[in-house]
């Protein structure tokens, strides 16, 4: 009998994986062009990579005074990204709301890839990256529970291992056809709400416990992380359920995509008060300690490079919050568009560039040292989202037919050696 389930077991493998890979090679012209330019990228980011661990991190434009740049801002975005995806759970689980439930993979599967992503950006931020092992448990000799990094990488790992789990499980099930046993599967998804909290309240406590750096050391730091996370990742859900919609049969409802933008119009509220607030403090109060947001908004004794980043980022913002605060232009598709773009823009050079950089002007010896990307530092970073789009891409091949019914397991349709035991039962 056990070796009955085991030729079952992979049976069922092979014949998925062969589904799979039909589905992976075949598709439009669109399909083989979006992948052809995301793998020119790709190569050409692992080419810069290979000369930045050739010649180490003085290829960038970071130094001993500015030692996170890019990769670090980039990973402090997309932790947010993959943090939203809370905001199609809620609604779905919580408050079953229909339209936004049949969506939620599609979220986990964002989820997913914004975590590997982060994983690639920490370990291209590592002068020698063949020592991350030491960070892993029982194999490595991690600081924990002291270290706040170390914390940092539990809850990453976890969030993505739920996020894998709820995913592969929701479509299995679709896959052979079965009902889903909410008993089994309700607890993850309720404990990834709290726990897609954890992975950016964690990453606030990284800037936020390094007393010397007075532009971090804010209560408020990781308030402010969570609620332009929840307008930055849903404003790219927006954007990305369209593109599916319109290039795939699945069937995005405008209620969702409405729903989700009176969700953001909350989110940047509190994302502008919050900043505003942090400003205030700073400003009013006359401190020793406002130098990094007096360089950041107005520059510091002449150095400025970042000040029109910001009132970009900031013009950006306000205007996207008005867009989705008036029911007519969240609710019309070019001006939702609009406002997605720009808080999708806006907020990464609040959270990258705007938070990163000025928490180390000036230095703790009153030194000014500016900071901008490199070449090849640029090349990398571009290469790394340009693999979490394959593989956001691949996995949305496979997901979508499985959710549609188009990819699914029959017995009609696995031709099988007779000499393999095969119970029915498990294909229907």
């Amino acid at each position: 009998m056990q070796k009955e389930y085991v030729a079952d077991f992979f049976a069922q493998l092979r014949h998925f994986l062969s589904q799979a890979a039909q589905r992976l090679i075949k598709g439009p012209p669109i399909y083989y062009g979006w992948l052809s330019f995301l793998l020119l990228i790709v190569g050409a980011g692992v080419y810069a990579y290979t000369y930045q661990f050739e010649q180490g991190l003085n290829i960038t434009g970071m130094t001993d005074q500015v030692s996170w740049g890019l990769y670090i801002s980039n990973f402090t975005f997309l932790v947010g990204v993959a943090a939203a995806a809370v905001l199609l759970i809620i609604p779905a689980y919580v408050y079953n709301f229909g339209p936004i439930k049949e969506i939620t993979i599609l979220g986990e599967i964002l989820a997913v890839c914004a975590i590997l992503m982060c994983m690639m950006f920490v370990t291209l931020d590592l002068g020698r990256p063949e020592r991350m092992w030491h960070l892993m448990p029982i194999i490595g000799r991690p600081n924990f529970p002291s270290s706040i990094l170390d914390w940092d990488v539990l809850v990453l790992n976890g969030y993505l291992y739920l996020n894998l789990f709820v995913s592969i499980y929701l479509l299995s099930t679709m896959y052979f056809k079965r009902k889903v046993n909410y008993r089994l599967i309700l607890p993850f998804i309720f404990l990834s709400i709290p726990w897609a909290v954890s992975i950016h309240t964690v990453t606030a406590y990284l800037y936020n416990g390094l007393g010397a750096r007075p532009f971090w050391n804010s209560a408020i730091l990781a308030p402010r992380f969570l609620a332009s996370a929840f307008c930055s990742g849903p404003a790219l859900c927006i954007i990305i359920f369209q593109v599916v919609r319109k290039f795939t049969n699945f069937n995005v409802s405008d209620k969702a995509i409405f729903k989700i933008g009176e969700m953001i119009c909350i989110a940047m509220g509190i994302n502008l008060l919050l900043l505003g607030a942090e400003v205030f403090k700073e400003l009013y109060t006359d401190s020793v300690h406002k130098a990094p947001i007096v360089y950041l908004f107005v520059g510091l004794h002449g150095h400025d490079s970042l000040v029109k980043w910001i009132w970009t980022a900031m013009a950006f913002n306000i205007t996207s919050f008005f867009l989705f605060l008036i029911p007519k232009t969240r609710k019309k598709y070019i001006t939702l568009n609009i406002a997605c773009v720009l808080i999708v823009v806006g907020v990464w050079i609040e959270k990258g560039m705007g938070l990163v950089i000025p928490g180390f002007i000036p230095s703790p010896l009153g030194e000014i040292w500016e900071y901008s990307p490199r070449l090849y530092e640029s090349m990398i970073t571009v290469g790394v989202w340009a693999l979490g789009m394959i593989l956001y891409t691949l996995a949305l091949k496979i997901a979508i037919p499985i959710e549609l019914g188009e990819m699914h397991m029959l017995e009609k349709e696995t031709p099988l050696p007779d000499d393999e035991a095969i119970n029915v039962e498990y294909f229907n």
